[in-house]
């Protein structure tokens, strides 16, 4: 399969769907230690969305707030949660009712802070396909604190924000015992892979992606291809340079464009270098 991608000839690049067979062997181990818990997610538009979580199945009532064009909705989906770090939660689901919607939910139960990426397969000729939406909100609940506490809220510098903390770096990352890629971390808006090892072999290109920080040390990375009809959302754990952790999604469409393809992952990784540029240069910020 490798010998017949051609990397200047990007009609020849695997589908999502032909990445898909293998990708997720280092995948971290689900949790349920979500269900029995109603969770309630609020914005600075006055949305609320309830979560109920079982086992498998999130239950959820979406309640739009000031200039919200969303619809109210009352639904429920299969999700896969995995534990970050101590209280940090990522979820991840895609939406029965709108296919074309996957969502990504990182709930800090120590904080209170949440962080939602929508992601979004848009119309075709649409440059990237997959679009993202960053929602950064606050839970209602806050199981284990005192009212008083969760009504102060968490000092600012501990709320998710953009971050230029990853850039210059080139990471390591690998998927499977088959596929290994490297990232390289230019500016907030832009970073590069190159594929070491497995199907995409030889593949390398420049993508749109967006940076977060949601505790020291852990970022949430989100990535949107533009040659492929895919896009991601990682968490991943930088605090050791020897020794990286990633939980994440992809979501796009199939070879044939007309169906869907949702499937999480995970990856360890190493730190292999970070640029530093002569003075009065470097990556824009």
């Amino acid at each position: 399969m490798t010998a017949l991608l051609t990397p200047s000839d990007t009609s020849t690049w695997l589908p999502l769907d032909g990445l898909a067979p293998g990708f997720d062997a280092n995948r971290g181990p689900r949790t349920t230690a979500l269900e029995g818990r109603t969770l309630t997610v609020s914005d600075e538009r006055g949305t609320r969305i309830v979560h109920r979580f079982g086992a498998h199945r999130v239950d959820w009532d979406y309640h739009p707030g000031t200039g919200d064009p969303i619809a109210a909705a009352s639904k429920s989906d299969d999700y896969e949660a995995f534990e970050i770090d101590d209280e940090l939660y990522y979820v991840q689901f895609h939406h029965a009712h709108l296919p074309e919607e996957a969502v990504s939910l990182v709930l800090d139960l120590r904080s209170g802070e949440v962080l939602t990426v929508i992601s979004i397969v848009g119309p075709e000729g649409q440059v990237p396909r997959v679009e993202q939406i960053v929602v950064p909100a606050r839970l209602e609940e806050l199981p284990g604190r005192r009212p008083d506490a969760a009504a102060a809220g968490p000092h600012p510098s501990s709320r998710p924000h953009p971050t230029t903390e990853l850039l210059g770096r080139r990471v390591f990352w690998q998927y499977s015992p088959e596929h290994a890629y490297e990232h390289v971390y230019l500016s907030p808006e832009w970073y590069t892979w190159q594929c070491l090892a497995g199907p995409e072999r030889g593949l390398a290109d420049t993508d749109a992606c967006t940076m977060w920080q949601l505790r020291p040390g852990i970022h949430l990375f989100a990535w949107r291809e533009k040659v492929i009809p895919c896009a991601s959302v990682t968490v991943a754990d930088h605090r050791s340079a020897h020794s990286l952790r990633s939980h994440g999604m992809l979501f796009g469409l199939d070879s044939s464009g007309e169906e869907y393809v949702h499937f999480t992952f995970g990856a360890h990784g190493r730190l292999l270098s970070t640029t530093a540029y002569p003075e009065g240069f470097g990556t824009a910020e």
